[in-house]
């Protein structure tokens, strides 16, 4: 089992979901396997104003530990980036970043700002 651990800059409890990548998509939003489709499919909420679909900056982790263990980000996804607010070397989008080992430990910040400032669809996940 793969295991994701969310901390949160807001305040929020950290969360770890345990999971098995092979059993994606865990919900409908972002690349199948990707963070944020793990996070939705786990009622943990991860701002996602396009719809995960990469056209904004608003699901921006930043990857703490395991960035070996997710799919290589696509040109795409590092044009999108340099839109983000605090930025970092191991930012990442969690609608793109898929968890491409079966035994993967991952440890992401959810940032406490995004560009969207209002988060309009915090009860849909």
């Amino acid at each position: 089992m793969a295991k994701l651990h969310i901390k949160f800059e807001n305040g929020d409890p950290d969360r770890v979901i345990e999971f098995n990548p092979a059993d994606a998509p865990f919900h409908h939003d972002g690349r199948p396997g990707s963070i944020l489709d793990i996070l939705l499919g786990n009622k943990i909420h991860l701002e996602h104003a396009c719809g995960g679909n990469c056209a904004c900056t608003t699901c921006h982790v930043v990857v703490k530990e395991g960035m070996s263990k997710l799919s290589e980000a696509e040109e795409s996804e590092e044009d999108m980036l340099d839109k983000a607010p605090g930025l970092t070397p191991t930012s990442r989008l969690g609608c793109q970043a898929v968890v491409t080992e079966p035994d993967a430990e991952i440890t992401i910040v959810v940032p406490r700002f995004t560009i969207n400032l209002a988060s309009e669809n915090r009860d849909e996940t």
